[in-house]
């Protein structure tokens, strides 16, 4: 599995795990005010960006496949963060090996299959047979940066890396994630997986989400001490649409896990 590491060594580990059809280098804009206080990593997960495929994509395989490079790392009680279907890895790994979270921060990560909401042209085409195949093996730039950005309610700028990191998924492998990650959904919510563990969780949802329901966002409150924070006027990728804020809410909630929740989520 391809890593990337920023940050100093010894500070507290912070691990950043991407969406599907991205890689690490998604959180590049927030990587710089992140590693100021910790040591970040960035993982591209099987068959993504950098790292080469993998026999299975189901979600509990790739939270096992994380588990290794922390294990390898000597690492326990990490800050796990994780952007969109990120997230269910997170939440998959928190299940399987709890002594490795000591805290889970879900961006943009739908709850249950409910809250989907339809999705972008683009994305349709891109990803949907027949035509999805053949449309996907002649991607333009533009058209990878186009799709990037399909669920984003502001402008948002692609960074090159992430762009030539998408163009290393092959249509089959990014068919198999998300079918894995559907399977993995519809067997149990999110919430529900949650609720039933013993971890500080934080939420963060935009307000303007393109991809889930943002009122789902509420779904989040029935985990015990659970914290919700939306972002208004931001849509699916607050990790390019608004990093300071998002950087910044990552950063207060690794500080400070433990939380008391107020009546609803803040905006």
């Amino acid at each position: 599995m391809h890593i990337v590491h920023d940050g100093a060594r010894d500070a507290p580990p912070l691990l950043l795990i991407h969406g599907s059809g991205a890689s690490g280098a998604s959180w590049e804009l927030m990587v710089p005010a992140l590693a100021e206080r910790h040591h970040v990593i960035r993982v591209d997960l099987p068959g993504c960006g950098k790292s080469p495929e993998a026999p299975s994509y189901a979600v509990a395989a790739q939270a096992s496949a994380v588990a290794a490079v922390l294990d390898e790392g000597g690492l326990s009680r990490v800050a796990v963060a994780g952007h969109s279907s990120g997230g269910y890895v997170a939440t998959a790994l928190a299940e399987q090996r709890p002594d490795l979270v000591g805290s889970l921060a879900l961006v943009s990560t739908g709850p249950s299959p409910a809250a989907l909401l339809p999705q972008p042209l683009i994305l349709k085409v891109l990803l949907g047979p027949p035509l999805g195949r053949l449309v996907w093996a002649v991607r333009s730039d533009a058209r990878i940066r186009k799709g990037a950005a399909a669920t984003a309610a502001r402008p948002i700028e692609v960074p090159d890396e992430m762009v030539a990191d998408i163009r290393a998924i092959n249509y089959r492998t990014m068919r198999a994630v998300l079918r894995c990650n559907l399977e993995y959904l519809t067997a149990r919510d999110v919430p529900a997986r949650l609720g039933a563990l013993d971890v500080p969780v934080l939420a963060i949802c935009g307000g303007a989400d393109r991809r889930w329901d943002p009122a789902s966002a509420r779904e989040y409150l029935a985990v015990p001490g659970a914290r919700v924070e939306v972002l208004p006027g931001v849509g699916h990728v607050p990790l390019l649409e608004a990093p300071e804020d998002t950087s910044r809410l990552l950063q207060s909630f690794i500080a400070q896990p433990e939380y008391r929740p107020e009546s609803g989520p803040r905006a």
